[in-house]
Parts: structure tokens; C-alpha cells; sequence
């Protein structure tokens, strides 16, 4: 009786702990950073019509709500921790569900909601497991800010992180007519950028660009895709094949071909073919004269006319882009072939006056003398623009030639005081890219407009037509790309509205496959003459007379030991076993 009384009353115990506890429900709730949650809880306001509710974190206590988040009268919101926490259902309907805006990590826990209905121990309670998970970041919209001819600066703005801080970014580019399994692939670890410029880019070649944001849960999805084109630059090739054949007195054939298709660095628009005398006598050049032909076919074909005979000539010719004309081929001189006089009578006395061929067009024009006799001019026409005038007495002879312009750089002195250097220091240096900053002392006398950098291989010259990236007034580092990882010398220039300021500090960058040694050196680029006494050749000669005379004298006295110890017993056998030397003889061998 005792044992079943006391069964009873553990029934009873329960029976009573849950009326006074009321009754409660649960459930979980599995949202995604960034998304709003909604926790589900409601009464029959039919019923008991507009009742009191509040929505607390944590397990529901005997009384309210513990860490109350949110409060209702029935009516309207009375209370609320954060502008985050909602009530978006029907509050005359019963529904009191509780909506959390852009839930975060920190939100996950255990919610209860608490109805307040008349009576004793008659509120409704409601529990729900909140998961908030973190995902990969958005992904990104990229632009292209500045395409040139080998570099091209890309930047995208932040996004959402997906509830996780973002650690890096990965660049993906490749050729516009390859699959993207032949991408070259760079990850930058620096969650603070925003934009990237890629450098080593082919002038005229169209590549496809896309990238990623990385956090500890994954990577997103793939940015747009740009489609971005180099622009042309001046060939890098000469033509092929180039060939000179005399085909008269007067004329010579040029035949060649176009430059290697790599080297071409856009589309051929023409060739300028310079061509000039050579003087045997003198033993030199007379002065260029100068012929221009589109670019039409793989084998181009052109006749030099009205040269001289038996003369011999020199002829370059160089390939040209929009951007600009690239190096020149040459071939061996060329000589015309001898002229052939022909006579004939005439019935009346005449004089002939016969203006020797020249590479330019020429005009004639002829005063007749007085005489009552005839006077025949012969002038040819030559290929640039040229005045000949002939008179009887004296003859004047005037020639113009049109000579293509080169732009150097400007070394006049500006009256403006140009900005101070700038100063850069390498931040880090990945397997093919590298950060760096900058700053500067002085503006000079205007504040400054921008900044360019420019790079070059480590033993090539400096050529800022053809390798350089500009920056703002306002930017003071960079994160750069390299599409052939190899050693580079960058240098910086600042500008104002008044000058360009001289070259900063050199630095010098090596950048290769992942896990391979990083060479930086920062150099001022001075001229540097090895002493004799501090040159490497010298060093090596002394180590290895040092080891040869160390070897010499080792062999001989252990000559002279073996040969010692031999007459002594007789034999001696030494071999390696296990890494030692061991030997079979009574003789102590310490003395070897």
C-alpha cells in the first residue's frame, strides 16, 4: 500500500507541476545570416479575444518574459529591445508571431513567447530554437575603371559578408576564347580592397574577368563577368622576309611580310618604308626619303621608282597600329641596274636637259631661250613632294622633304615647383601579386593631381608609354597582379598641375609560384663598382685553392699511414658498414 501510494503521488506531483507551469509547446526555427526569422506563436482571440504577449530570449520563467525583447498589450507594440524585433501578423486575429530583421549569428538561442489569459495559471507559453547560419559573402559587382595598352584597374564595392568577416578575394582571368579551366588564378588577403590593377596584359587581346569573396564558411558566388579589351599598342616585331630585287635603272621591287602575329599588338593599318642613296665615294647615306602603303595581305609588294642608275640603295621598312610603328626590318643595299643610252637624229640642232631620277615627285617647269632652237626637258616623277625649276641660265634646283615627327620626352624646365618623390614601401608579396604605399613630403606648388607607377623587368629600360598605371590624387596604395610572375623594378612619380616630380626609390619585386623565397630590396639605384678585393670571383679562387690544398695534403699522409701500418703487420682491411668506418687489424688505427 505504501508503494502505490507513493506512485500516486509522484503522478500527482506532475499532474500539478504542469498546471501550475501551464502549458508549453517548442520547435526550432533555421534561418541564414542576413534573412528575417519568424517565430511562430498565437491564441484564439475569438475566444478570449485581445489578450497581453510578450516574446523573451531564454527559457520562459513562472512570471513575464526573462531578457523581454518585445512586449504587446493586444493593441500595439508597447515595448521593444531593438527596431529589429516585429510584429508583422494579426494582432486582432491572435497572432503574435515574432519577426527578427536581418538576423545575425548572435540572434541563435531559445525565444519564448508568453500569452497572458485570465485566471490562475492559465498562460499560454510557447518555445522555439532560433539557428542563425552564417554563409558565403554576396557576390560582387565589378567594373573596369581604366583599360590600357598591358594594365588594366578593376573595383567593386563591399558587400554583405554572409555573417562572417570577409579574408580574402579571388581573381579570376583567362584569354575570351578559352574555357575557364585555363584561368590564371590569384587570391589577394586583404579584406580591405576594392579595387586590383593587373598588369602584363597583351595590347588588343580580350580577356574575361571575374571575382570572388572568400569567408571561413566558403566562397560566394561569381561576380558579373567583364569583358574587357587591351587597348593596341605600336608593334613589338619587325616585318618577316623583307627582300630588295633590282628590276631596272629606275626601279627596285620591295617584297616582306607582316609581323609575327604576337608581336603585332593590334591591327596593321600600314607600313612606312624609308628608303635613302648610298654614296661608295663617300662612304655614306644621303637623306631619307620616306613612302607610305596600307596594309593589305600577307605578302606585300612594293616598287621603289625614278632612282638613280647604278646606284646603290639602303631600305627599312616598319610596321604601324593605330597606337603607333613598331621596329624596322632592313635588308642588304640594293644597286639599280645600269642605263642603257639610246641615239637618234633629229634635223634641227636641240638641247636635252635630263633631271636625274630622286625619291621625290618633282615638278618642271621650262623657260625657252631665245634661240631659234628646240629645247626638250625630261623630268620624272618621284614619290614625295618636291619643286624642280629649270632655266637656261642658271638652274635653280629647290627640294622639300616631309620627315616623320618623333616625340621625345619633354626636358624643359618648368617654372612650377614640381612634388616631392614619393615614398614606397612593399606590404606584402603573394605568389604572383603584390601590395604596396605610399606618401609624400610636399606637394610643391599645387596640390596633387595624381600619381603613376611604372615597372619594367628587371633588365629591361624604363618605357613609360608602354608600362605604367595611374592613381588618384587620393590613393596612396595599391594591390598589382602580375599575368608572368618574374623580378620587377617599380618606381613611383607624383604630379601636380605644375610638374611631375622625380622618380621615388626603387623597388625591386620578385614574385613566382606559391612557397618559393620572395626576393625585396628596396634600392636608391645608385651606380655601385665592385671592389677587387670584395668581388665573388675572387672568393670562389680562394675557397677552392683552399679545399684543393686541404685534399692534397689528407691523401698524402694518408698514403704515407696505410703504407706505415702495412709494414708493420702486414694487412690491413678497412670498409663501411652502418655509416662507420671498421677495420680488422690489431693496430690501433687512432693515429690515422
Amino acid at each position: 500500500m505504501i508503494i502505490l501510494a507513493s506512485k500516486h503521488l509522484a503522478v500527482y506531483c506532475n499532474l500539478l507541476f504542469c498546471f501550475l507551469a501551464g502549458f508549453v509547446s517548442a520547435e526550432t526555427v533555421t534561418v541564414t545570416v542576413g534573412t528575417d526569422a519568424i517565430l511562430k506563436c498565437s491564441y484564439d482571440a475569438k475566444y478570449y479575444g485581445r489578450l497581453s504577449a510578450c516574446w523573451g530570449k531564454g527559457t520562459i520563467p513562472n512570471s513575464g518574459c526573462a531578457n523581454e525583447v518585445l512586449k504587446t498589450d493586444g493593441t500595439s507594440v508597447i515595448s521593444r529591445l531593438s527596431e529589429r524585433y516585429l510584429l508583422m501578423g494579426n494582432l486582432g486575429q491572435g497572432d503574435v508571431s515574432l519577426t527578427i530583421r536581418h538576423a545575425e549569428e548572435q540572434d541563435s538561442g531559445v525565444y519564448g513567447c508568453r500569452v497572458e489569459i485570465p485566471g490562475w495559471f492559465n498562460d499560454q507559453k510557447h518555445h522555439v530554437t532560433l539557428k542563425v547560419n552564417a554563409v558565403p559573402p554576396n557576390p560582387l559587382r565589378i567594373e573596369a575603371r581604366e583599360v590600357k595598352e598591358r594594365t588594366v584597374t578593376i573595383r567593386w564595392s563591399h558587400v554583405f559578408n554572409g555573417g562572417r568577416p570577409i579574408t580574402a578575394y579571388r581573381v579570376d582571368i583567362k584569354n575570351k576564347q578559352t574555357p575557364w579551366e585555363t584561368k590564371k588564378t590569384t587570391e589577394l588577403h586583404d579584406p580591405s580592397l576594392t579595387h586590383v590593377t593587373l598588369v602584363d596584359l597583351s595590347p588588343s587581346k580580350t580577356y574575361n574577368l571575374r571575382v570572388f569573396a572568400i569567408n571561413s564558411v566558403g566562397m560566394s558566388e561569381t561576380s558579373n563577368v567583364l569583358t574587357i579589351t587591351a587597348k593596341e599598342a605600336a608593334p613589338e616585331g619587325p616585318p618577316l622576309d623583307m627582300q630588295l630585287v633590282a628590276l631596272s635603272s629606275s626601279s627596285i621591287k620591295v617584297t616582306w611580310k607582316p609581323p609575327r602575329t604576337e608581336l603585332r599588338n593590334g591591327v596593321l593599318r600600314g607600313y612606312n618604308i624609308n628608303y635613302r642613296e648610298y654614296d661608295p665615294v663617300a662612304k655614306q647615306f644621303k637623306r631619307w626619303q620616306y613612302l607610305t602603303v596600307a596594309a593589305t595581305r600577307e605578302q606585300e609588294t612594293v616598287t621603289l621608282v625614278n632612282l638613280k642608275p647604278s646606284t646603290m640603295y639602303g631600305v627599312l621598312i616598319q610596321a604601324k597600329t593605330i597606337a603607333g610603328v613598331g621596329p624596322a626590318s632592313n635588308a642588304p643595299l640594293c644597286s639599280t641596274l645600269d642605263e642603257i643610252y639610246a641615239t637618234s637624229a633629229t634635223s634641227a640642232t636641240s638641247t636635252t636637259s635630263a633631271t636625274p631620277s630622286t625619291s621625290a615627285t618633282s615638278t618642271t617647269s621650262t623657260t625657252p631661250s631665245t634661240s631659234a632652237t628646240s629645247t626638250t626637258s625630261t623630268t620624272p616623277s618621284t614619290s614625295a613632294t618636291s619643286t624642280t625649276s629649270a632655266t637656261p641660265s642658271p638652274s635653280t634646283i629647290s627640294i622639300t622633304f616631309y620627315a616623320a615627327t618623333v616625340w621625345e620626352q619633354s626636358t624643359a624646365s618648368i617654372s612650377g615647383v614640381p612634388p616631392d618623390p614619393p615614398v614606397i614601401e612593399l606590404k606584402k608579396v603573394d605568389s604572383n601579386s603584390f601590395s604596396l604605399f605610399w606618401n609624400i613630403s610636399s606637394e610643391g606648388d599645387s596640390p596633387i593631381t595624381g600619381y603613376f607607377l611604372e615597372y619594367k623587368a628587371v633588365n629591361a629600360s624604363w618605357d613609360y608609354t608602354k608600362n605604367a598605371v595611374d592613381f588618384g590624387a587620393h590613393e596612396t596604395e595599391a594591390t598589382i597582379i602580375e599575368m608572368n610572375p618574374s623580378t620587377y623594378n617599380v618606381r613611383m612619380f607624383a604630379k601636380n598641375s605644375q610638374a611631375t616630380s622625380a622618380a621615388s626609390n626603387v623597388l625591386t619585386i620578385t614574385t613566382g609560384e606559391a612557397g618559393h623565397q620572395k626576393d625585396i630590396l628596396i634600392t636608391s639605384m645608385m651606380p655601385y663598382t665592385a671592389s677587387p678585393l670584395n668581388s665573388p670571383s675572387h672568393h670562389l679562387i680562394g675557397i677552392f685553392v683552399a679545399v684543393g690544398l686541404l685534399v692534397v695534403t689528407g691523401a698524402i699522409l694518408t698514403t704515407w699511414q696505410l703504407r706505415r701500418l702495412k709494414q708493420k703487420k702486414g694487412t690491413l682491411s678497412i670498409w663501411l658498414g652502418n655509416g662507420e668506418v671498421r677495420y680488422t687489424d690489431c693496430e690501433s688505427l687512432h693515429e690515422l
